[in-house]
Formats: structure tokens, C-alpha cells, sequence
């Protein structure tokens, strides 16, 4: 599984390794460098099926279930987004970041890739608050990187996954819950 935390704090971007912290400076190769590793053998994900099984099981969990289960095996990047409180507007301090995502998804070594975005919340609220604040935030991220930054939208799909997925399971409120993941998918067909 290739998973990699990216914190944004003020202009400064933080790399985390799952439980191994050690702070570096965001750039797009590090980017690259997540996002790129590919496996020849990676499951194909349908992404309408998880936005019906997350709508489906809002409280239930759902990364027991097998298409969800198949996004551990991708490689993925997870980055925190700051929106305004209960809303999908980006804050500004944010944009670096999303401009850096799409500065890689331009490069030619990711640009035959297609990429879905995840967007997840803390606990606080309703389990269906937060699942379709999730979804618009990750369709926010979605739209940016399709608009602002000229990432072709054929390549971009967006799904949320509410509460259910905590980094922080013993703390589900806790804010590193809120983050947006991006997930390789493979080529584009």
C-alpha cells in the first residue's frame, strides 16, 4: 500500500508517513513520486458503485466493503484541505497546495493517469451531514483542479466518504480527520 500524509500548515507543507513524521518541504516531485507508483496488477475501482455503497452504509463503515477495500491497494496521497467551517469554500491558504496537486497532474509522467478524489470529515455533526459535506468538498477540490487549474475533467472523479474513515479512529472529532485523499485509479482508457 502506498500511502503518504501531506499536512498544510500556513505555506508549509508537512510529509507524513503513516505513524513516521519527518517534516520536508511539498513539491511536485514528491507529489509525482506518490502518485506515479503504480502497480501493473492494480484492481479496477467503479466509482459510481462507491458513491452508492457510501450512500448506502452512511454510519455503518465503509472500508470493509470490497470495492472501498480495493482504494488501500492504489496509491494514494492524502492531503489536508482547510475549508471554511461547514463549508465547501477552499481557504486561501489552501490553494498553494491544490495548485501544487495540479502542477503534478500536468506533468507528463502523471498526465495518462486518471485520479479520484476522496474527501473525508471529522465525526462532528450528523454520520449524513457528513458524508455529503465530504462529497462537496471533494467535488470543491474537483472543480478547482478542472477550472482553476485546467486538470482535464475526464481524468478527475470526486466521491466522499463522511466520517467513516478516520486517520485518527481513537478521536474522531479530532481535525486530521478532515482531509482529502487522492487516489491513482490507472490509465486512462
Amino acid at each position: 500500500m502506498f500511502v503518504r500524509r501531506l499536512s498544510v500548515s500556513l505555506a508549509l507543507g508537512l510529509l507524513l508517513a503513516p505513524c513516521i513524521a519527518s517534516a520536508q518541504q511539498l513539491d511536485n516531485s514528491q507529489i509525482m513520486s506518490t502518485l506515479g507508483q503504480v502497480r501493473s496488477a492494480a484492481p479496477a475501482v467503479d466509482v459510481a458503485l462507491l458513491v452508492e455503497e457510501a450512500n448506502a452504509n452512511v454510519g455503518k463503515g465503509v472500508t470493509a466493503l470490497p470495492n472501498w477495500s480495493k482504494l488501500a491497494e492504489l496509491s494514494q496521497l492524502i492531503v489536508e484541505i482547510d475549508f471554511e467551517n461547514n463549508s465547501v469554500a477552499i481557504e486561501p491558504k489552501s490553494y498553494r497546495t491544490v495548485g501544487l496537486i495540479a502542477d503534478a497532474l500536468h506533468h507528463p509522467d502523471l498526465f495518462r493517469y486518471k485520479f479520484l478524489i476522496v474527501g473525508h470529515s471529522s465525526a462532528t455533526g450528523s454520520a449524513k451531514h457528513n458524508l455529503e459535506l465530504s462529497q462537496k468538498r471533494a467535488d470543491a477540490i474537483n472543480e478547482a483542479l478542472s477550472t482553476t487549474f485546467a486538470v482535464s475533467p475526464d481524468r478527475l472523479f470526486s466521491v466522499g466518504a463522511g466520517e467513516e474513515w478516520p486517520i485518527d479512529a481513537g478521536h474522531p472529532e479530532a481535525a486530521d480527520n478532515r482531509r482529502v485523499q487522492l487516489i491513482n485509479l490507472g490509465l486512462l482508457k
